[in-house]
């Protein structure tokens, strides 16, 4: 009986690959993308067992599938991979920190924000049809756009929000930015999406509330001038919600990832 003559080298790389393989599920879960990622591993275990049971015209049609398939993935996942990019390379040694608590398989991370008073700021202001963005940082630098605003280093509050976007406000104008439980900057200027499949009932805030969540890993919430609808926005699209129990739900799910 033959002992299996396993080396340390070879546990650390099986974990790896494991720690990879859970990583790409965390960074896909709740997308579209998910599907796909399931799909692929699918086909490989497919691919692998028709070479184990020596199945040469379906193994080589499967292998042929899954090598021209690299190319097709990197446009398949292009968001998933730019996303993933932008967090390893941040420069921002704090959200550094954070995303080190992210990969910790067996720690979960709590949110910092006070979600419940950002909401009741956002419902009250679309009631009153008060326009206001608002930026929640997670682990992407935000200083490229920050620069552009007025600092501030004020705790989350209700009234103080409340305040900024007030129509008689100076600092109304221009989208506010959170990290953590801190506004650090308002009347902040955001780079515009110019994805041309926006509905045209959408202005200028949704469009740059797209813009940022498409160059970085932040959450963005709108409240609209036009009828006082509250819109969530991440990764460059609009998520749907039912009620503001379900949006609180997703901003603490997606702040504490």
């Amino acid at each position: 009986m033959e002992i299996l003559d396993i080396r340390i080298i070879d546990i650390v790389d099986i974990v790896l690959v494991a720690f990879l393989l859970y990583y790409l599920y965390k960074l896909v879960k709740g997308t579209v993308a998910i599907n796909i990622f399931i799909g692929i591993v699918i086909i490989y275990g497919i691919w692998r067992l028709t070479e184990l049971l020596e199945m040469q015209l379906l193994s080589k049609i499967l292998g042929g599938f899954l090598g021209v398939g690299m190319f097709a993935l990197i446009v398949v996942f292009q968001q998933e991979i730019r996303k993933f990019l932008l967090m390893l390379g941040t420069t921002n040694f704090s959200a550094r920190k954070k995303l080190f608590k992210k990969l910790n398989l067996f720690t979960e991370t709590e949110s910092q924000t006070n979600i419940p008073v950002i909401l009741a700021a956002c419902t009250k202001m679309g009631k009153s049809q008060t326009g206001a963005i608002i930026v929640i940082q997670r682990n992407n630098s935000l200083e490229f756009v920050k620069n552009t605003g007025d600092p501030m280093n004020v705790e989350v509050n209700q009234p103080i929000l409340e305040s900024i976007f007030y129509k008689n406000s100076p600092l109304h104008d221009g989208a506010l930015i959170i990290e953590d439980n801190t506004i650090t900057a308002t009347r902040v200027i955001l780079p515009v999406s110019n994805d041309k499949n926006i509905p045209q009932r959408f202005g200028l805030r949704h469009r740059a509330a797209l813009g940022i969540t498409e160059k970085t890993d932040a959450v963005c919430l709108v409240v609209s001038e036009e009828n006082g609808q509250i819109s969530y926005l991440k990764e460059g699209d609009f998520v749907l919600y039912e009620n503001m129990d379900e949006l609180a739900a997703m901003l603490n799910q997606d702040l504490s990832d």
